[in-house]
C-alpha cells in the first residue's frame, strides 16, 4: 500500500497539466486496444483461408479485403499513435521535473532555520535531485509503455474471454503466475533497497562533507583517510545492493522464460482443443500473438516495478521534506507593514528548543527608535535565541513581541524581515560576484548606494584591489576572500538594505584590532538613527553603547550603561576585568 500511495502521488504531480495527461492516457488506451485487435483480425484471416481451404473453394480477395484494411489500419494507428505519445509524453516529464524542482527548491528555502540547523545541504540536493529525475522516468515509463500494459492485462486479457475462454482461462492463469513471481520478489528487497539508499544518502553527505572541506583535510594530512573512509561506504553499499540486483535477475530471467513457456501451453492446448473442435486455427494463432504481445507487456511491467522499487526510498525522500511544514509562518491576517521606525518590546517572552530546559526565559525590555542595545554573556545563555526570536527564525511559546506596538506575528514574514537587517557571525557569501552578493541586500542599488555602503564597512579599498573590482567571483562561501574582507562585504549588505533595526551577530569577530577600530566610527555613523542590536563578546565593541542587557540561562541578570555596569561590579564587570576594560576593585 505504501508503494501504491507513493506511485500516485508522483502521479498526482501531473495535476498543473492534467489535461495533456488525460489525452495520453486516452491515447493509451486507444493504443492498447489497437494493439490487441492485431492478432484477433489476423487469426480471423487465418480462419477464412482455412476453412476455404477445407471446402475446396477459392477465397475471393474480396472476402479478406475487410479484415486485411482493418488489420494494417490497426497497425498504422498503433505506430503513429506510440509516436505521438512519446514525443508528449517526453516534453510534458521535462516540464513538470523542473517545475517539481523548483517546487522543492522553494519549500526548502522558506523552512526555518531549526530545519536547516539539522539537515545536512548535500542530502537536500541529493533529495532535490533524484527525487525529480526519478518522477520524470516514472511519468516516461507510464505513459510510453505501463498505461497500455496495464489496460492491456487488467482489462483486454479479460476481455479474450469472449474469443475462446479456455485459451483465455489458460494464459490468465499464466500471466497471474508469473506477477505473483513479481510481487514475491518485490516483498523480498523491499527491505533490502530501503537500506541501500540510506548507504546513498551517507555517502552523499561525506562526499559533501569532505569537497566542503579540503583545507582542514589537506592540512590535517586527512585526503588518504578520507578517501579509504569513502570507499569503505561504497564497498558496503555494493555488498547491499548485491543481493537486490540477484532477485531481480532472477525475476527477469523468469520473466523471459515464461514468454516460451507460456506459447507452448498456448501451442499444446490449443491444438488439442482444435483437435475436439474447441477452437479453430485461428484461434491458436491469434492467443499465440496475444501471448507474445502479454508477456511482453507483462516484462516491461516487471522492469517498471524494478525500477521505481529502486526509485521509491529516493522518492519517499523527496516527499518527506515537501511534507515539512514550517513551525514559523504567515498567520491568516498578517498584514504588510511598511518601514517602521524601530520601537522594538519583548513582553515576558519565553521560548524553548526542546521541553528540557528554556533557552529565554520570561525575557521583557523595551527599546527605543535609534538605540544601540548590546547583549552580552556566555555562550548558551539565550542571547542569540533572542534576536532569532525578533526576526522570527522561532516564535516564542509564551509572551510576544511587537515593533511600533504591532505583534510581530501580526506582519507577514516578508514585511517584517524587510525592516531587519542582519550581520551573521559567518558572513555566508553566495559564490557569485562581490556585486552579486551586495545586492541581495537592495536589488535595485544604484552604484553610488553600493559605493556608500562599502566605505561604510570599509570595505572599498580591497574591493578596489580585486582583479576585477565589483565583479570578482568571491567563491564558494567568500573562500577567495580573507575573514575579515568577507565579513565587511557581509556588512555592507545589510548596510545596503538599509533596514531601520540592525542586528550584529558577533560581526567585527573576524577582523583584525586595526580595522575592527576603523570599523566601529563607521559602523556608529552608519547605524545612527537605527534601532541596533549587537551580540559582542569582545566588549571593546560595544562600550558606547546605550545599554548592555547582560544573560545567563536564558534571563537578563543586569542592565545598564557599560561604566554603570562596570560600576555595578557584577557579572559585567568581571568580564570587563578579564579584558582589561575596567580595573579590578581594591582589595
Amino acid at each position: 500500500m505504501d508503494f501504491l500511495r507513493t506511485y500516485i502521488r508522483v502521479l498526482k504531480q501531473l495535476a498543473p497539466e492534467r489535461n495533456l495527461a488525460y489525452v495520453l492516457v486516452a491515447a493509451n488506451l486507444a493504443l492498447a486496444a489497437a494493439q490487441f485487435a492485431e492478432p484477433v483480425l489476423f487469426g480471423r484471416i487465418i480462419d477464412k483461408l482455412t476453412t476455404a481451404q477445407s471446402g475446396n473453394r477459392a477465397l475471393a480477395w474480396s472476402e479478406l479485403t475487410p479484415l486485411i484494411i482493418a488489420w494494417v489500419s490497426f497497425g498504422l494507428f498503433s505506430i503513429g499513435a506510440a509516436v505521438l505519445v512519446a514525443m508528449h509524453a517526453d516534453r510534458l516529464s521535462h516540464r513538470r521535473r523542473l517545475a517539481v524542482m523548483g517546487n522543492f527548491f522553494e519549500h526548502v528555502l522558506h523552512l526555518p532555520l531549526s530545519f536547516h540547523s539539522g539537515a545536512h545541504s548535500g542530502r537536500l540536493l541529493k533529495g532535490m535531485l533524484d527525487g525529480a529525475s526519478g518522477m520524470a522516468s516514472v511519468w516516461l515509463s507510464f505513459f510510453r509503455e505501463n498505461c497500455a500494459s496495464f489496460v492491456s492485462l487488467f482489462i483486454l486479457l479479460p476481455a479474450s474471454l469472449f474469443l475462446n475462454w479456455r485459451l483465455a482461462a489458460l494464459l490468465m492463469v499464466l500471466v497471474s503466475l508469473f506477477g505473483l513471481m513479481t510481487l514475491f520478489v518485490l516483498r523480498r528487497t523491499e527491505d533490502l533497497q530501503r537500506k541501500v539508499e540510506g548507504y546513498n544518502t551517507s555517502l552523499a553527505e561525506r562526499a559533501s562533507d569532505a569537497l566542503g572541506n579540503v583545507p582542514v583535510i589537506q592540512s590535517f594530512t586527512r585526503a588518504d583517510a578520507e578517501s579509504r573512509a569513502l570507499r569503505d561506504i561504497t564497498s558496503t553499499l555494493l555488498g547491499a545492493q548485491i543481493p537486490v540486483l540477484t532477485w531481480w535477475a532472477l525475476a527477469a530471467v523468469a520473466t523471459r522464460a515464461s514468454s516460451t513457456l507460456s506459447i507452448l501451453g498456448i501451442f499444446l492446448v490449443g491444438t488439442w482443443l482444435h483437435l475436439q473442435g474447441l477452437a479453430s486455427i485461428g484461434d491458436i494463432v491469434s492467443f499465440m500473438s496475444i501471448a507474445n504481445m502479454l508477456i511482453a507487456r507483462l516484462e516491461q511491467v516487471v522492469g517498471f516495478f524494478n525500477s521505481i522499487f529502486m526509485l521509491i526510498p529516493k522518492l519517499r525522500d523527496f516527499f518527506d521534506v515537501l511534507d515539512t511544514q514550517p513551525n514559523v509562518s504567515d498567520t491568516p491576517n498578517a498584514k504588510v507593514v511598511g518601514r517602521l521606525e524601530g520601537r522594538v518590546t519583548f513582553e515576558h517572552v519565553t521560548f524553548s528548543y526542546d521541553a528540557r530546559r528554556r533557552a529565554v526565559s520570561d525575557v521583557s525590555f523595551s527599546v527605543e527608535p535609534g538605540q544601540t542595545i548590546a547583549f552580552v554573556g556566555s555562550t548558551g545563555s539565550g542571547k542569540s535565541t533572542s534576536l532569532s526570536l525578533l526576526h522570527r527564525v522561532f516564535d516564542p511559546e509564551q509572551g510576544r513581541i511587537t515593533i511600533d506596538g504591532i505583534d510581530i506575528k501580526d506582519m507577514t514574514l516578508d514585511s517584517l524581515r524587510a525592516n531587519i537587517g542582519v550581520v551573521f557571525q559567518e558572513p555566508m557569501l553566495f559564490a557569485r560576484t562581490i556585486e552579486d552578493n551586495l545586492r541581495i541586500g537592495k536589488p535595485a542599488a544604484t552604484p553610488e548606494e553600493i559605493a556608500l555602503a562599502l566605505d561604510r564597512a570599509q570595505a572599498d579599498e580591497f574591493v578596489a584591489r580585486q582583479p576585477d573590482g565589483l565583479a570578482t567571483i568571491v567563491g564558494e562561501r567568500g573562500r577567495s576572500l580573507s575573514g575579515g574582507e568577507r565579513q565587511r562585504i557581509s556588512i555592507a549588505r545589510a548596510l545596503l538594505k538599509d533596514p531601520p533595526i540592525m542586528i550584529f551577530d558577533e560581526a567585527t569577530s573576524a577582523l583584525d584590532a586595526t580595522t575592527e577600530k576603523q570599523l566601529q566610527a563607521a559602523l556608529e555613523a552608519a547605524t545612527r538613527g537605527r534601532t541596533t542590536f549587537v551580540i559582542a563578546h569582545r566588549l571593546a565593541t560595544i562600550r558606547n553603547a546605550d545599554r548592555i542587557f547582560v544573560f545567563d540561562q536564558g534571563k537578563i541578570v543586569e542592565t545598564g550603561s557599560f561604566s554603570e555596569l562596570v560600576a555595578l561590579n557584577g557579572r559585567f564587570a568581571k568580564l570587563a576585568q578579564a579584558q582589561f576594560m575596567a580595573a579590578a576593585p581594591a582589595a
